[in-house]
């Protein structure tokens, strides 16, 4: 017998011809297998699928996201708005008790238990000035006193008051040089130059004249606050105006100068020529002219003319230099 012819080769169909030439395995598809099927979702349909997927995230966040809608001056917290749409929590007492509204306080110094806020008891300073309602002023820690220390010097004002050309404006510059060469801090209100700004609105009749008084006063009573020395260089023809800005500062605080220049002296200066037009009937209501000029009764500084142009700015400056130094402006 021969075994030779009874060894099969290895090619023949045994069992590595079942795996190499056996018949092709068939391709079965994701469907057949039937993996990854996610919510009835088939991969097989990409596209599909993903449109299914982003319908189902919006569904979503519609349930589980809803914007929180804020509440308009409740002072109610979330949770009390919570603990009001729950129907699961049957006992009202429940909520009365752990789930009470939280107010929000107004800005104020006081602290969380400060029952002012909730009783009213600190509205009592709103007031009403003038046109203005509901106002409430405000204290700040660092007052005057403090500024002036700062500054080594006392906030006034310095008003000087007289007939147009009597020399307000120039001795105005010659006094705040003078208490700047001494270190202390001056600033001028100039008649025309606020009437460049703040006043530009005004006019010259008798009623504008005293809004303008008025508001000057209001801003050298700022000054004065702030620890500045304020110089004022106004006409101010009426006694009734200054004295009203007198009665806004402190005793000792306003210093009333009368520049006392005869009008004709003034006149015949006349260095913005405004005494010309007015005697020419071109400038209606000019002090001096056709309106009343009042002056001051018992002022602290009178600076009287003794003839043309004999004392110059400086001596007039020195003067109220002087005063200043009696009576402790310049110092804190």
């Amino acid at each position: 017998m021969n075994t030779g012819q009874s060894l099969q080769s290895p090619t023949s169909c045994g069992l590595i011809q079942d795996f190499e030439c056996g018949p092709p395995v068939r391709s079965l598809s994701p469907t057949t297998l039937g993996f990854m099927k996610l919510c009835g979702i088939d991969v097989t349909g990409l596209d599909h699928s993903r449109r299914s997927l982003a319908l189902y995230g919006h569904s979503v966040r519609l349930n589980l996201f809803k914007p929180i809608n804020a509440k308009e001056d409740s002072g109610a917290s979330l949770i009390d708005e919570c603990s009001r749409k729950s129907s699961d929590l049957a006992a009202g007492n429940l909520k009365s008790n752990f789930f009470k509204p939280i107010k929000a306080k107004e800005d104020s110094d006081s602290s969380l238990n400060d029952d002012c806020a909730f009783t009213g008891e600190k509205f009592r300073q709103i007031s009403t000035v003038g046109n203005s309602t509901n106002i409430l002023w405000h204290e700040c820690p660092i007052q005057k006193g403090d500024r002036q220390k700062l500054l080594q010097q006392r906030g006034c004002v310095i008003w000087l008051t007289g007939l147009s050309g009597s020399g307000k404006s120039t001795l105005a510059c010659a006094l705040s040089q003078s208490l700047h060469s001494r270190g202390k801090l001056s600033y001028v209100l100039d008649g025309d130059n606020i009437r460049h700004g703040l006043n530009c609105d005004l006019s010259f009749g008798a009623e504008d004249r005293s809004e303008n008084i008025r508001r000057i006063g209001e801003v050298a009573k700022l000054f004065a606050d702030a620890g500045v020395i304020c110089i004022t260089s106004l006409i101010s023809p009426y006694r009734r105006d200054r004295d009203g800005c007198r009665a806004l500062l402190p005793e000792g605080d306003f210093i009333e100068v009368f520049i006392d220049v005869p009008l004709h002296v003034c006149e015949a200066r006349d260095p913005k020529g405004l005494y010309k037009l007015a005697r020419a009937g071109k400038i209606k209501g000019f002090t001096g002219i056709d309106d009343p000029y009042e002056p001051p009764y018992g002022c602290e500084v009178v600076l009287q003319h003794t003839g043309i142009d004999s004392v110059s700015p400086n001596d007039l400056a020195d003067k109220v230099i002087s005063y200043l130094e009696e009576n402790g402006c310049l110092r804190a």
